[in-house]
């Protein structure tokens, strides 16, 4: 894909899954796949689950080229290879340099795919996504070799193209795994979910998050645990929130609660016209992320009498203790939490100017603080 077309199963500014050289944190789920494929009976499709950033991708890309470098258990009698305990492929292997460089034609990348007619972005992956896979199982079946196909995500996949999927789980190509990456299964078809073997994948504590931040590749700036701390220890949340000064905007609005009940108004000001500006789409989004963040925060530092237990700003702790003293101003912030939420959305859906809709979030925050 060119450089200059959006990949969307890739962080802006980070390197692509397929690049990644290790998965940190994940072991449970890179045992569970190697004792399936030890085996001898490894399942024709995986549904890789867990909340969004926490190397679902990675895995799958790692698995892929495992399969396609890797003899079969017991494959070639007595000079067959050793028993193998890891899915590290060396990155000198052919199949590996194959990948890196996109060229692998036994592995189908399918992620969302650019509308010939508006040159843009689909916002789904389509039934024509899809079905371009049976051109590729006939085309990749001559040889006789394993087949892999990576679905990023399926969550993304309109009607037409999970029914078009759930044809090809019901019957299986041969020799042929399907990778499924889903942030939200729940929403796939109860019937794709039945025909897929799952590994499931977890957030990352704050010694795993540095150990992954120190391998991404990125120039990560703030505190690793504060960083774990918002991303709900997604690696590539933390990444997202390092890139675009998550850390500084959340700090800039624990300084701005703090003002509270009387709250500082050019504080406020500037801080919406900063998310206004223009080109400034995806902070104005990020922005309103922290600010449900902190607000669930909130709420349960009332509801619970204790704030969280690791700081994600300076001085968080203290705000939030007083201005969510009791359960009952606990509860008052998270029923707040749900309007401001779905006007924000709202909001951003008809095009509301941002730096006024910022502004009367901010303002509605103030007017339910504690006086």
């Amino acid at each position: 894909m060119s450089d200059d077309i959006p990949q969307p199963d890739r962080i802006a500014g980070a390197r692509h899954p397929r690049d990644t050289p290790q998965l940190i944190g994940q072991d449970r789920a890179q045992a569970s796949f190697l004792d399936a494929w030890q085996s001898g009976k490894l399942h024709h499709a995986w549904l890789l689950s867990g909340p969004r950033g926490v190397g679902k991708a990675t895995l799958a890309w790692r698995i892929a080229r495992f399969l396609l470098a890797t003899p079969d258990p017991g494959e070639g009698g007595m000079f067959a290879p050793p028993p193998v305990d890891t899915l590290d492929v060396s990155v000198d292997h052919p199949v590996a340099r194959r990948i890196a460089a996109g060229g692998e034609g036994a592995l189908k990348s399918v992620t969302r795919s650019i509308n010939p007619d508006t040159k843009r972005m689909r916002k789904q992956i389509v039934v024509d996504d899809i079905r371009a896979l049976n051109g590729f199982f006939q085309m990749s079946a001559a040889d006789g070799g394993r087949r892999v196909v990576i679905i990023d995500d399926a969550d993304e996949m309109n009607p037409n193209a999970a029914n078009a999927l759930l044809k090809m789980l019901e019957e299986p190509p041969e020799r042929a795994t399907l990778l499924l990456i889903s942030h939200q299964p729940s929403a796939l078809l109860p019937t794709i979910r039945s025909r897929c073997r799952t590994l499931r994948l977890s957030t990352l504590d704050a010694d795993a998050m540095s150990k992954a931040l120190a391998l991404s590749e990125v120039d990560v700036t703030g505190d690793p645990a504060a960083l774990a701390e918002l991303s709900g220890g997604s690696v590539g949340g933390a990444l997202r929130l390092s890139l675009m000064g998550g850390l500084q905007i959340y700090a800039e609005l624990i300084t701005l609660m703090s003002s509270l009940p009387r709250m500082d108004r050019p504080r406020a000001l500037a801080l919406a016209e900063a998310a206004a500006q223009r080109g400034a789409e995806e902070k104005l989004t990020l922005l309103f992320t922290l600010i449900n963040l902190m607000m669930a925060r909130l709420a349960r530092t009332g509801a619970t009498g204790v704030p969280p237990a690791q700081n994600a700003a300076p001085h968080e702790a203290e705000v939030l203790l007083r201005l969510a003293p009791t359960a009952h101003q606990g509860r008052i912030w998270a029923d707040l939490a749900q309007e401001i939420s779905a006007r924000a959305a709202h909001g951003l859906a008809v095009n509301l100017d941002p730096a006024a809709l910022v502004l009367d979030t901010l303002l509605k925050i103030g007017d339910h603080a504690p006086r």
